[in-house]
């Protein structure tokens, strides 16, 4: 996990990111790429020419989320700080690889959009974002994380840190985060 000094949402999306990466199998270097493309933060809505709005910390489509108003996740819950949106996408990118067709870029791509134009864009994103994620977690595990390789915070020092992982859970088939969870600190 990040140190407790990196600026509160960078630490959130970190945090919240690897844990909920953790928490679906999914690559966590896959999960802060996507974070750190879709760019967003708790309360955030951003209107899209369609009407749609994109909400929070993951960007989450109100079209997307009405789908999911079954289950009572609502776009409130999903604009909220802290980690649920994070556990709703990682929760979503793992339906993406199990169920899509394509590479698993393409797969991962798909969280955006499944429209080819915008789908490469993304995935070429996610190819060179997940590299950069690939390299500090690696740095992370060997106990000097360095600076956070993102496009916006890129010279962040942490020398000397050392990441702890989360623990490894898999979901239940069919699963779907109704709730915030809060993940005990080890």
């Amino acid at each position: 996990m990040p140190p407790a000094d990196f600026p509160a949402q960078l630490h959130d999306s970190v945090s919240c990111s690897i844990a909920a990466a953790a928490r679906y199998g999914i690559p966590a270097n896959i999960m802060l790429a996507v974070a750190e493309s879709e760019a967003g933060s708790p309360g955030l809505w951003v209107k899209n020419r369609n009407g749609t709005s994109d909400v929070g910390s993951m960007q989450f489509n109100t079209a997307y989320l009405a789908t999911l108003g079954k289950y009572g996740i609502t776009p409130q819950a999903v604009a909220a700080p802290g980690c649920y949106a994070y556990e709703l996408a990682a929760w979503r990118l793992r339906q993406h690889i199990q169920k899509d067709q394509g590479d698993l870029w393409t797969k991962a791509a798909n969280y955006h959009s499944r429209t080819p134009i915008h789908n490469v864009r993304y995935r070429q994103a996610l190819i060179t974002k997940s590299a950069r994620w690939a390299e500090w977690l690696e740095r992370c595990t060997a106990g000097s994380c360095g600076y956070v390789p993102t496009q916006r915070l890129t010279s962040f020092a942490t020398p000397g840190h050392s990441a702890q992982q989360p623990q490894q859970t898999v979901a239940r088939p069919g699963y779907v985060p109704r709730a915030i969870v809060a993940i005990p600190a080890r």
